[in-house]
């Protein structure tokens, strides 16, 4: 286990550096949104483009892989709605908020360095396969229910709001950029890639620093049972559904390593961007991301010992 916990701690003990700089002044927490903004709208987005645009689709597209993934994120999703509303009485958008957070886990500030630490950033093609289809499943399943329990929207109109929702957000116009140079051959001039390659490397510990900081932000208060049933569902459930189906499935060992880990890492900063913007659950979701990230460290490392 201790072999396991240095894998995953220096993930977490930059999370906590962050945390701990604004929590003592001494990184202001206006910072931390000029650090987010570098990193999820510039940094992370050249990240994804350049994995998507040189990944091997004919060898890493593999549909079984998504459905392990994204029907243990579904399953999850419908779970924790049904809950939300028969256990603890909350509105129905209240609940498509609270199951949103199990949908949409952190795959990229927590699933990469997590996965790359465990084994090396060879291992990383399956979780760009599945983060290339994380914000659109994501948001279609999310926002259309939520526009359907709100009855604010319907046809034409609705699917302007998920398009709108999906193909402003700046990790898929990467993603969307990569798929255009993978799928045409478009070369990469090799200065351009250079100045990209600056980017990358600045990319996920400049945004796990930025994490800590806007976990400060989010005091963990009341709802507890709601927040223990999403930590369960994220931490635990989602994994073990994604590792039973590509067992059945016959996944390869780098196939289940990469949608496990992916699956086992707690609901990332969209999930309270998603309650955010409808102005629901924003203290349950807001406490779930950050008592679920603490638990990640343990969740991770019992994952790193069942996992091939």
């Amino acid at each position: 286990m201790g072999d396991l916990l240095a894998i995953v701690l220096p993930v977490f003990l930059v999370v906590g550096a962050g945390y701990l700089a604004v929590w003592r002044g001494l990184f202001k927490d206006s910072a931390v949104d000029g650090l987010m903004v570098f990193t999820q709208k510039f940094a992370i987005p050249c990240l994804l483009f350049t994995a998507i645009a040189t990944l091997d689709l004919g060898a890493e597209l593999d549909l079984w892989l998504l459905i392990a993934y994204y029907g243990g994120a579904t399953i999850c999703f419908a779970i924790a709605v049904l809950a939300a509303r028969a256990l603890f009485n909350r509105p129905w958008p209240d609940c498509i908020a609270i199951g949103f957070a199990t949908l949409f886990a952190n795959s990229v500030l927590l699933g990469l360095p997590v996965t790359e630490r465990a084994f090396g950033a060879d291992a990383l093609a399956p979780n760009y396969t599945i983060i290339a289809f994380n914000a659109a499943y994501c948001y279609l399943v999310g926002i259309t229910a939520m526009e359907i329990v709100r009855a604010e929207a319907r046809g034409l109109r609705l699917a302007r709001t998920v398009a709108n929702a999906m193909f402003r957000n700046a990790l898929m116009i990467g993603i969307g950029l990569g798929f255009v140079v993978n799928l045409t051959g478009l070369p990469i001039p090799t200065v351009a890639q250079d100045a990209l390659d600056l980017m990358i490397r600045a990319a996920l510990p400049a945004a796990l620093f930025g994490l800590g900081g806007v976990l400060y932000r989010y005091k963990p208060e009341g709802d507890a049972g709601t927040i223990a049933m999403l930590c369960a569902l994220s931490l635990v459930l989602h994994p073990a559904i994604t590792w039973s189906i590509g067992s059945l499935a016959g996944l390869s060992t780098g196939q289940m390593r990469s949608a496990v880990l992916t699956a086992a890492m707690a609901p990332g900063i969209n999930a309270y961007i998603f309650a955010d913007m409808y102005g629901v659950a924003r203290r349950v979701v807001a406490s779930t991301v950050l008592i679920g990230t603490g638990l990640t460290v343990i969740g991770a490392s019992i994952w790193l010992l069942i996992l091939p």
